[in-house]
């Protein structure tokens, strides 16, 4: 499977997120992208939690300092809350 990377580093910072959330919605389920980063997403993980809630699945890829990648795919929806932050993985 081809994961798309998008590298928001690369982008107006006002064109980001309409330009991850195109993308998310473009997927199929059980697609997903890369997102890459010069800080830590949570701030767009919430958003997602808010606008996109039960409809995708979060994984850190690289956690910092300088560069983030998170995996961002597309989930069946699902009635059932995920928890209240992304899962990090151990250093």
């Amino acid at each position: 499977m081809v994961t798309t990377l998008i590298d928001a580093r690369c982008m107006p910072p006002l064109d980001r997120h309409a330009i991850i959330f195109s993308t998310f919605d473009a997927l199929q389920p059980g697609e997903a992208f890369d997102l890459v980063n010069n800080h830590d997403p949570v701030p767009l993980y919430f958003r997602f939690k808010s606008n996109r809630q039960g409809q995708f699945e979060w994984h850190y890829i690289v956690q910092g300092p300088a560069h983030w990648q998170v995996r961002i795919a597309k989930a069946a929806p699902c009635p059932a809350e995920a928890g209240d932050a992304p899962e990090r993985r151990a250093a």
